[in-house]
């Protein structure tokens, strides 16, 4: 079968979008930059320094996540584990999400373009970023290699200081987007980042109505090859794709 043509999204679905790539977008620093000390403090511009060094030497990540979904309206949180892919080739940016539970699922990016299978029903729901790609972009690379001075330019960024989460020493960062529309979907970001390994162990997107997101990674992996077919939507000749306008 034949996709019909992927129409660009209206900024109306920026927030949908958003939601869905967050999802996957925030294993933050991997790399092999040289471990900190985690019995001394690093302040903002040492772990700014510790991206830039990985953003060099990025390629390829895989992990394990948990994602947890606060709906503030209803005090309610849903739960989502499965395995993250990312692969960057170039200025090329390639995520692929398979969700396990609750419900099989798949998150590919790539290209330019946001495709959302869900294999049970048989359908594909995609989206063309358009002129929105380097704003949706500037997520994602928060979870493979973005640098310092990337995160500098879409964020204002601040150091919280230090904070233990599961038994490991972190550096606290808090994002606030500099754009005025991203504000509208995402008011703040913390990441915490483990300061032994220079990866981030934990991610709360914060938005404006009180809900939120917490991602957390485990079984990190880093420069394994990676397939092509990993990057691939494995539909049949059943599935259904769907380009929503809104």
């Amino acid at each position: 079968m034949t996709p019909p043509p992927v129409r660009t999204f209206p900024m109306r679905s920026l927030r949908h979008i958003l939601l869905t790539l967050f999802l996957a977008s925030l294993v933050c620093s991997f790399g092999a930059a040289p471990p900190l000390n985690s019995s001394e403090t690093c302040p903002l511009e040492c772990v700014l320094k510790k991206m830039d060094e990985t953003a060099a030497n990025f390629r390829t990540a895989q992990a394990d996540f948990v994602w947890d979904q606060y709906q503030k309206v209803v005090d309610e949180t849903d739960t989502q584990k499965g395995m993250v892919y990312y692969r960057r080739a170039g200025k090329e940016i390639e995520m692929m999400a398979e969700i396990k539970q609750p419900d099989s699922k798949f998150v590919l990016y790539k290209d330019g373009k946001l495709q959302v299978y869900q294999p049970k029903i048989e359908q594909v729901t995609q989206y063309a970023t358009g002129s929105n790609r380097n704003e949706i972009e500037s997520y994602l690379v928060l979870g493979f290699g973005g640098s310092g001075q990337e995160l500098t330019r879409s964020f204002e960024v601040s150091y919280l200081g230090e904070e233990t989460v599961d038994g490991i020493a972190t550096a606290k960062l808090q994002l606030v987007p500099k754009s005025e529309k991203l504000r509208n979907n995402f008011s703040k970001i913390l990441l915490w980042i483990d300061l032994s390994r220079g990866i981030s162990v934990q991610q709360q997107f914060m938005q404006t109505q009180g809900d939120y997101r917490l991602a957390k990674y485990s079984g990190i992996r880093l420069k394994e090859k990676i397939g092509d077919e990993v990057f691939r939507l494995k539909t049949s000749g059943k599935t259904q794709f769907l380009s929503p306008r809104g």
